[in-house]
């Protein structure tokens, strides 16, 4: 079964190893995802987030992580239910990765797992010339993470994955994934500016992506950035975008973003007057 990676890995075109670590991570995020498919976790649960706009809407940009919602609440959910048909998928296309919930010692809304296999290992496999330049501990990593109180008002849709294995992935509907990249912007706690929040941002802009407002205000209370009572409109919600454009640091914005990208030049113009301005002229 190893040739069905190859053949996922074969729309790759890699220049050095980094790419090929790259290439690696993303055929195991839709591994990981097939995997999660036929174990039923897609009953349950919707894929959103950065990941989930590179394989199904044609970000250009590497994401590392794979975010999920559960479709109504739950505060018990198990995530470990689905490991061992995971586990099985995984091993089944000659891949060896472990799965390893992560123990928090803080209870919050989030379920998180990892699935680790050694880099080297994997690259012998797949592009052998470039294993000495890999450390023998390196691990390729794929978090994923389960939101078992996401606020309401999101509506998904579902998609079809052919390989490794024919799937179909209920994911957000776009307004859904527009409507939780503005969250992140207005209201992640940066310690390091994010960029790759601000690349998001302008791919939905430049497909007149429409916000569905009814879930950010419900994320934007949760949050406590606004209160119940406010009514959020597309004015006041360019002013609050507007207020976030003019504080932000961009030096750091294109350091953050930069590894994730194959072309950085279109990340040189930025600076708050030209998210403002696309900002007024494009956000719907």
């Amino acid at each position: 079964m190893i040739n069905v990676i190859e053949q996922m890995l074969n729309r790759y075109e890699t220049a050095n190893v980094e790419e090929e670590r790259n290439a690696l991570k993303e055929v195991m995020q839709e591994v990981v995802l097939s995997g999660l498919a036929k174990a039923g976790f897609f009953n349950t649960a919707a894929f959103y987030g950065g990941t989930a706009l590179r394989i199904f809407h044609g970000l250009d940009r590497f994401s590392e992580d794979l975010d999920f919602s559960l479709l109504s609440p739950d505060p018990h959910y198990d995530l470990s239910k689905y490991f061992a048909i995971l586990s099985d998928e995984i091993a089944s296309l000659g891949l060896d990765f472990s799965i390893e919930e992560k123990k928090k010692s803080i209870e919050t809304a989030e379920r998180s797992a990892f699935v680790k296999g050694n880099t080297r290992e994997h690259l012998m496999k797949f592009y052998p010339a470039s294993v000495r330049k890999v450390p023998y501990n390196e691990l390729i990593k794929i978090k994923f993470e389960v939101d078992t109180n996401p606020p309401e008002g999101f509506g998904c849709e579902f998609r079809t994955l052919l390989l490794p294995s024919p799937c179909k992935i209920r994911l957000y509907d776009m307004s859904s994934l527009f409507a939780g990249k503005i969250h992140a912007l207005l209201c992640r706690a940066w310690t390091r500016v994010k960029g790759r929040d601000l690349y998001d941002y302008l791919f939905y802009l430049a497909r007149q992506t429409q916000v569905n407002m009814t879930n950010l205000k419900a994320k934007l209370v949760a949050s406590g950035f606004i209160e119940n009572k406010e009514g959020l409109t597309v004015d006041s919600l360019c002013r609050m975008l507007e207020k976030r454009f003019s504080s932000i640091d961009y030096d750091q914005a294109r350091n953050d973003v930069r590894p994730f990208l194959k072309d950085a030049g279109q990340i040189e113009i930025w600076d708050a007057d030209f998210f403002i301005t696309a900002t007024r002229q494009f956000l719907r």
